[in-house]
C-alpha cells in the first residue's frame, strides 16, 4: 500500500512543515499584487538557474527561484510565490484568491509566458484549492498529459535513443489495415491517419470555452506540438486531412 497524505493532525505536530513555512509572513507582505505594473519589468538576477526541489528555508528557496525568472517578468515571478505559499499550506484561502485574480486579469499573458513546468504548476493548485469540479477535473488532465509525456521522453533520453526509425513492414501492415494489441485492450496507433489525437483535440477544445483550467490544457497540449515530442512527431508523419489535429 502506497503512503497515505499525513492527516491534518500530523502535519500540525510536523516540526519540518513550520520550518518550511519560517518567514512566510514577512516575504508574503513583499509580494506586489499590482499584477499590470509588472508584465514589463524584467528580471536580472544573473546566471538563469531553474530550482529542482525545493529548500526547506523559504527565503532561499524564493532567492532560487528568482534565477529560473531572469529574463521574465515579475509577474510570472509573483505567481511562482504565490504558489510556493499555498504549497507550504500558509493562508491557502487568502492566496488561492489572489491566484484566481491573477488568472482571471491576466489569463492571456500568463499563457502566452508561463512556461509548461509554471502551467501545469498553476492547474496542480487549481486541483488542490478549487472548489469547482470542472476546474479539479482538467487540471488534473493537465498533470496526466505533461507527467505521461515526461516519462517517455525521459525513457527515450536516458536510454540514449537519437533516431526514431519504424519497421517499414509493420508500417504498411497498418496501412492494410492490420491491428497490433499493445496491452488491456489498447492497440497500435495508427501513424498518418489515426483520428484519435484530432478526437482528443476537439474535446480539449470545447473544455477550453467552459472553464479557465480548460484553456491551461489547451495551450499545453497546443505547446508538446512544438517541441520534440510523441506529439511531434506523430503530427510530422500525419497526412490525412480529415484527421489533423492543427
Amino acid at each position: 500500500m502506497g503512503k497515505k497524505n499525513k492527516s491534518k493532525l500530523a502535519k500540525f505536530f510536523s516540526l519540518k512543515r513550520h520550518l518550511r513555512r519560517r518567514n512566510a509572513n514577512k516575504l508574503s507582505s513583499m509580494i506586489n499584487l499590482d499584477f499590470k505594473s509588472q508584465k514589463k519589468s524584467l528580471i536580472n538576477s544573473g546566471n538563469l538557474r531553474y530550482t529542482h526541489g525545493s529548500s526547506d528555508n523559504l527565503t532561499l528557496h524564493f532567492e532560487n527561484l528568482k534565477n529560473e525568472f531572469t529574463g521574465k517578468s515579475e509577474l510570472e515571478y509573483t505567481h511562482a510565490k504565490i504558489i510556493v505559499l499555498m504549497r507550504r499550506e500558509y493562508k491557502t484561502k487568502k492566496y488561492f484568491k489572489i491566484f484566481l485574480d491573477l488568472w482571471e486579469e491576466e489569463t492571456s499573458f500568463l499563457l502566452k509566458n508561463l512556461n509548461i513546468r509554471w502551467l501545469v504548476s498553476a492547474a496542480d493548485t487549481f486541483a488542490d484549492f478549487s472548489e469547482k469540479d470542472s476546474e479539479k477535473a482538467a487540471a488534473i488532465a493537465c498533470s496526466c498529459l505533461v507527467n505521461t509525456i515526461k516519462l517517455q521522453e525521459s525513457e527515450i533520453f536516458l536510454s540514449k535513443r537519437k533516431e526514431y526509425s519504424f519497421d517499414k513492414t509493420l508500417l504498411q501492415k497498418l496501412e492494410n489495415e492490420e491491428r497490433f494489441a499493445l496491452f488491456d485492450g489498447l492497440s497500435v496507433f495508427k501513424f498518418g491517419t489515426d483520428d484519435t489525437i484530432r478526437n482528443m483535440r476537439w474535446r480539449i477544445d470545447k473544455l477550453a470555452k467552459r472553464c479557465l483550467v480548460g484553456k491551461i490544457l489547451l495551450e499545453i497540449f497546443k505547446r508538446l506540438q512544438n517541441h520534440n515530442s510523441t506529439y511531434q512527431r506523430a503530427k510530422k508523419l500525419h497526412y490525412r486531412n480529415q484527421t489533423e489535429w492543427w
